[in-house]
């Protein structure tokens, strides 16, 4: 009987494989079969069922349902002759009867037989099934109480939408995503993740599933989950993202769109990195984050600046600068927007302008410059540099080496960090009395100019190493400088000197340094401390003494005191 029963359900799934005639004539003989089974035994359900099936398939619904509610007289809680039932009412058009048939389904809580039984019928019954199941649990959920009564109204939605995604099998995807919003609210997120997962495998690119799992990642701090959905979801439709993320929790949107934020940087700054242009896939999916951004929350300047950013990188100029207008607003626009006005400026060639507006990112905030930087041709880059030195060095020649610092570091940041860019900032910030940061750029020149041939250049460099470790009150460290200064020429080196910081206090910075060295009997260093200190000024006194006390002592191999 089991196997006639498969056999009949087989026939409803390949009607398409079979003709009228031979389907009918199978399920004649199922139907003389099974009848002659009941007859044989009143109580033989499974044969009762069987021979209602058959009578389904055979066109005869009245007869079909008149046999079922004899098996319903003897079980009426069975799910199997229910569902036969509501299916049949359904088919015949008594929506109510079938509805009430559907409600002792749902509260029999039995699905084991759900799938034998609806494979019976034919794909339009099904639909309708799918359909009443569906808005039934719409129904309840639109009229759903506050309070503790919520979570039985939901979960009795979630018995509708199930049977609703037997009925529907393969195409269940509507009533799936429902059941997985019902789950959620129960807070049965894994469950929930099942469905939107079953939707995604169907359907990739279902928009609604992926914004729905993109929360559930969210609520599992899963954020790199969920901005990676809420990416491929905004490539697909826009439109239909933007309402999602808008209504979510303040604390959740803001979690999520500054995650999407940073990933719209990073895409965009690993593409600029591959050099090639931007191809349509690519610039369509950043654009759609970064118009999302603006949809969701206009008033975020940072989300402007993004698509200001995207746009340029499109060479849409005329565009980004439509964008960048309302952040230049202010009677002090920010920072970030005037290094964009700049670039912009820059795209039209005025060079001068390009730079007074992009040095005033350079000392603060050097890694946005940089990624703008990015985004020039090497023609533009090197204008920009050449304009930012020349600026830098008027600046500095006029006493201001405030407002030259910015250009000096633009320069360096533009030009590749170029020796004769590294000086120039390093005398700015020396004037500035930034000694360190002016000592780390003189050495990376030091560094770099290891084997440079221009004497006078690298003799001055080390002369004002010394006045750089001086201002640190670093007397050893520029006694060494000074010393290596006076060994590459010493005339260079002692006018150098005697300009700045003089005579007097480099003599003085050698006479303190090889006392120490003499007291620790280090009497080469003391030597060799003395003999600078005498080429700086020959008629010192002490280091006279210094030096035929060094004489002495090494000598002797003692102490004189």
């Amino acid at each position: 009987m089991l196997l006639l029963a498969r056999g009949l359900g087989c026939r409803s799934r390949a009607a398409d494989t079979h003709g009228p005639g031979e389907q009918e004539g199978d399920a004649c003989g199922v139907h003389q079969l099974a009848t002659l089974l009941v007859e044989l035994d009143p109580e033989d359900e499974a044969s009762r069922l069987l021979a209602a099936d058959a009578l389904y398939r055979l066109g005869r619904p009245d007869d079909a349902h008149k046999s079922l509610l004899v098996a319903l007289s003897r079980r009426p809680q069975a799910a199997a002759v229910l569902v036969r039932l509501a299916l049949l009412q359904l088919h015949r058009g008594f929506s109510y009867d079938a509805n009430q048939l559907v409600k002792k389904v749902v509260q029999t809580g039995d699905t084991a037989c759900l799938q034998p039984t609806l494979d019976i019928f034919s794909h339009e019954d099904r639909q309708l099934l799918q359909g009443h199941c569906h808005s039934r649990a719409l129904s309840i959920l639109r009229t759903q109480p506050c309070g503790a009564d919520s979570g039985a109204h939901t979960r009795e939605a979630i018995a509708y939408l199930s049977l609703a995604i037997f009925a529907a099998g393969s195409k269940a995807s509507e009533s799936l995503l429902v059941r997985a919003r019902c789950y959620g609210l129960l807070g049965q997120k894994k469950t929930a993740m099942f469905d939107f997962n079953s939707v995604l495998r169907a359907e990739p690119g279902n928009v609604l599933a992926l914004c729905g799992r993109a929360l559930l990642y969210l609520a599992l701090d899963q954020l790199q989950e969920a901005v990676d959905d809420v990416a491929s979801a905004l490539r697909l439709d826009p439109g239909t993202v933007v309402p999602e993320l808008h209504s979510l929790k303040p604390e959740a949107q803001l979690l999520l769109t500054q995650g999407l934020h940073a990933h719209c940087r990073a895409l965009l700054s690993q593409l600029l990195n591959s050099r090639p242009p931007l191809m349509d896939e690519a610039a369509h999916g950043l654009l759609a984050m970064g118009e999302a951004l603006i949809r969701v929350n206009a008033s975020q300047p940072g989300w402007h600046i993004l698509l200001v950013d995207i746009l340029t990188a499109l060479g849409r100029y005329e565009e980004a600068r439509a964008h960048l207008q309302p952040a230049l607003q202010s009677s002090s626009p920010p920072a970030a927007a005037r290094a964009r006005r700049g670039l912009l400026q820059l795209k039209k060639g005025n060079v001068a302008t390009a730079a007074q507006d992009l040095q005033c990112l350079a000392e603060t905030d050097a890694q946005d410059l940089s990624f703008l930087l990015r985004l020039l041709q090497p023609s533009e880059q090197q204008s920009l540099t050449q304009a930012a030195a020349q600026e830098a060095s008027t600046l500095l020649g006029a006493g201001q080496p405030g407002q030259a610092l910015g250009y000096c570091s633009l320069a360096v940041l533009a030009g590749g960090s170029l020796t004769c860019h590294l000086r120039l900032r390093a005398i700015c910030l020396g004037e500035l009395q930034q000694f360190g940061r002016a000592l780390g750029d003189l050495d990376h020149v030091l560094q770099e100019g290891a084997g440079d041939s221009d004497l006078q250049v690298r003799t001055e460099d080390f002369c004002s190493r010394g006045r750089l470790l001086l201002g640190l009150r670093d007397k050893e460290g520029a006694a060494g400088a000074f010393t290596r200064a006076l060994e590459l020429s010493p005339a260079l080196a002692q006018r150098s000197l005697w300009e700045r910081p003089g005579q007097a206090p480099v003599a003085h910075v050698f006479l303190h340094f090889g006392q120490h060295c003499l007291e620790e009997q280090r009497y080469e260093e003391a030597w060799t401390a003395a003999q600078s200190g005498l080429l700086v000024d020959p008629n010192h006194g002490g280091l006279k003494k210094l030096k035929a006390r060094t004489r002495k002592e090494a000598s002797s191999g003692c102490r004189l005191h």
